[in-house]
């Protein structure tokens, strides 16, 4: 697990409280949304604050920032937090008519987010990047709130750019993302995890423990949990090209090796039937009993809790999750956006917890090769050893207690509230 990296500004000794105030609870706005990629770390952020487990205080009041179109607009109130909402205003890459009128649109949502601010009395405002964070880290810095920023991705955003420019605090989840707070501290806090991934991370951190989850899964799944296990998952948008490259696979998969591939939501019936033509034309008949085909999967913990290795994108949530787990993967990026997902897995890479492919250049014989590695005892230990080396078990522990550092100077109780 790599260690805390450098801090800048005052010491976290100096934000304390004295001893003889009584703080009140704390205040927080968390800001960000659109994907579940900055939903999932929000929420699990806002479930550590108040969960005394992990350090919070079931007291702390908090309102997230959001968007109407986002995820978020479903996915925060289901949590049992309360949703505000500010314009989506995207940040024009190059010139065009958006960028004539992002002064106006800009101006609505800061506006919109310094309404938040006022709303829940915030002592800090937290952002996970993307379009929400952008207006809420210059509301923040108008009113005189500490910003925390937390930045997911190896490559980081320019919401985030923008504000570390004046955060007290930058939490990234990755050592080598190149981004510092110019004048505060930066520290490794890992990627806050889903709770059903979180209970899972605990639940293997004994022996005994990780048996019993592998055995439930299996179960669930009906998989073998005795025998060595590839998981396959691209998500919803990268999965098409792996179901080509396995499909292409399959006659040559070692004997006693089972497959759990989820293929995409409605992209299952192309790969079921290179299975069965792979049986057709010479390939054992058990292979069908080993190969298992489903589309979807809402309980990927239990995937999880059966793998022996992983094939797969290399989002930042799934290098976080199959790091903190200790899990070998073949990380193969999605070719879209920054290019983020390439050096997402730079650091797993260097340890050796995982290999990696460019898509363009996949070919069966790199899946061939991860299997052989995954069904050997003594490599794939020796592999998941190192993945587990950089993984963060505790990323939204962590990341709670800078938050509540960072906020420990601006919420020291008034004259009123200490004698009530």
């Amino acid at each position: 697990m790599p260690e805390t990296s450098e801090t800048a500004g005052s010491p976290s000794s100096q934000m304390q409280p004295s001893r003889q105030e009584r703080p009140r609870p704390l205040r927080v706005l968390l800001a960000g949304g659109g994907t579940a990629g900055h939903v999932n770390p929000l929420l699990a952020t806002a479930a550590a604050l108040q969960d005394p487990a992990l350090g919070g205080d079931p007291r702390t009041q908090i309102l997230v920032l959001g968007t109407a179109e986002g995820l978020e607009n479903r996915l925060v109130p289901e949590a049992g937090f309360e949703l505000a909402l500010v314009p989506r205003v995207p940040l024009p890459r190059r010139p065009s008519g958006d960028l004539l009128r992002l002064p106006h649109r800009l101006g609505k949502a800061i506006s919109a987010a310094t309404e938040a601010i006022e709303a829940v009395e915030a002592d800090v405002v937290v952002g996970f990047g993307g379009y929400v964070s952008t207006p809420a880290y210059l509301a923040a810095r108008k009113a005189g709130v500490p910003v925390v920023i937390h930045e997911q991705n190896a490559r980081p955003g320019l919401a985030n750019r923008l504000g570390a420019s004046w955060a007290q605090a930058v939490a990234l989840t990755f050592a080598s993302t190149r981004l510092k707070a110019s004048k505060g501290r930066t520290e490794v806090t890992g990627l806050p995890l889903r709770p059903a991934i979180a209970d899972l991370v605990t639940q293997r951190s004994t022996t005994e423990g990780t048996q019993r989850a592998r055995i439930d899964g299996a179960q669930a799944l009906g998989l073998d949990p005795d025998m060595p296990t590839l998981l396959v998952t691209g998500g919803s948008l990268g999965a098409q090209h792996l179901n080509e490259v396995l499909s292409e696979s399959l006659s040559s998969l070692p004997a006693g090796l089972q497959v759990l591939h989820l293929t995409g939501k409605d992209k299952d019936a192309p790969v079921r039937a290179a299975l069965e033509a792979a049986v057709a034309a010479g390939a054992p008949e058990e292979l069908t009993e080993r190969y298992h085909v489903l589309d979807y999967l809402t309980t990927m913990e239990q995937a999880y809790a059966c793998a022996d290795g992983v094939l797969c994108r290399s989002g930042a949530g799934t290098v976080a999750e199959i790091t903190a787990l200790g899990l070998p993967a073949l990380y193969v990026p999605l070719p879209i956006g920054n290019g983020e997902q390439r050096l997402n897995a730079a650091d797993v890479l260097a340890s050796g917890g995982g290999r990696m492919v460019l898509d363009a250049d996949l070919k069966p014989s790199d899946i061939l090769d991860f299997t052989v590695l995954v069904s050997d005892p003594e490599r794939q230990a020796a592999m998941a050893r190192a993945a587990a080396s950089t993984g963060v078990q505790d990323a939204a522990a962590r990341l709670g207690a800078l938050i509540q550092q960072c906020a420990s100077t601006n919420n020291t109780p008034t004259d009123e509230e200490n004698a009530a």
